[in-house]
Order: C-alpha cells, then structure tokens, then sequence
C-alpha cells in the first residue's frame, strides 16, 4: 500500500529546509529514491538531507563513481544511477548490501533501478515546477510521511 503527499519545493530555501527535516528523522536501512529530469534538485535535496543527519562533509555527485559514501552517527550511502548502462549492473556491484546496511541510502535516479528496490522506501518525484510527488512504500514511510 502507498500513501502519497504533494509539496511545493519553490526555492532553494525550502528545498533545504525540506531536505534537512527529512535527514532528521531518518534512521539505519531507509532508503530515500529521488526522481527528475537534469537540474530538478536531486543533489541539492540529497546534500540537504546530509546536513539534516549530522554530516558535515562536503556531498557532490556520484555520477561517475556511481556511490560516495559519508560517514557520521549515520553513515549515508549516495547512489546515482544516471550512468549505469545495464541496469542488472545493480546485482553485481550490492547495492543490496547498502539498502539493508547501517545506514541511509539516497538514490538518485532510481527510476532506473526500480526492479532492484527494498519492499520499503519513500519515493520522491520532482518535476519541472518543483512540484514534489513523495510516495511512500511500506509502513515505515507511512509514518514518516505523517511527520513531513
């Protein structure tokens, strides 16, 4: 069952405040699945969400190396997936070890990898005019959803 909340992420300003909320409550073997075009905010809302667990260190991209991870009281794992030419790629290189680790997984571009998610994560959909879908898939991410 899914349970689905619509915001509006107008600036950069609420993109963070929404961003570090999120990492707040956040806790070990969440996983957080960003989708958007190029320039949606993935990256800006993921860096937010950092800040929101406690991380100080600096969060870029992971376009090329494919993972980076950042460590703290709650180690985050930043996945994006744009790059990966076979999706069966996700087998080999265990994400699955990530999503059922110690910490949080953000994925951006998840779309991609949908096959190979948890049961269980909340889904965060972008578009053009900032409008964000969040979906959430589990029990879990119902809750959470009712503290966003």
């Amino acid at each position: 069952m899914c349970t689905t909340k619509n915001i509006k992420l107008d600036n950069l300003e609420i993109m963070e405040k929404f961003g570090e909320n999120l990492g707040s409550l956040l806790q070990a073997g969440d996983v957080i699945c960003l989708n958007g075009e190029l320039g949606a905010g993935k990256t800006t809302l993921t860096k937010s969400i950092a800040k929101g667990m406690g991380i100080e260190d600096y969060v870029t991209s992971p376009t090329f190396s494919i993972i980076n991870e950042y460590y703290g009281k709650l180690n985050l794992y930043h996945f994006d997936t744009y790059r990966l030419e076979n999706v069966e790629e996700v087998s080999y290189l265990g994400f699955d070890e990530y999503f059922y680790g110690d910490g949080v997984c953000v994925i951006e571009w998840a779309d991609r990898i949908a096959a190979f998610l948890p049961e269980e994560y909340l889904e965060i959909n972008i578009a053009e005019d900032r409008n964000a879908e969040l979906i959430a898939h589990g029990e879990r991410f119902k809750n959470l959803l009712e503290n966003i």
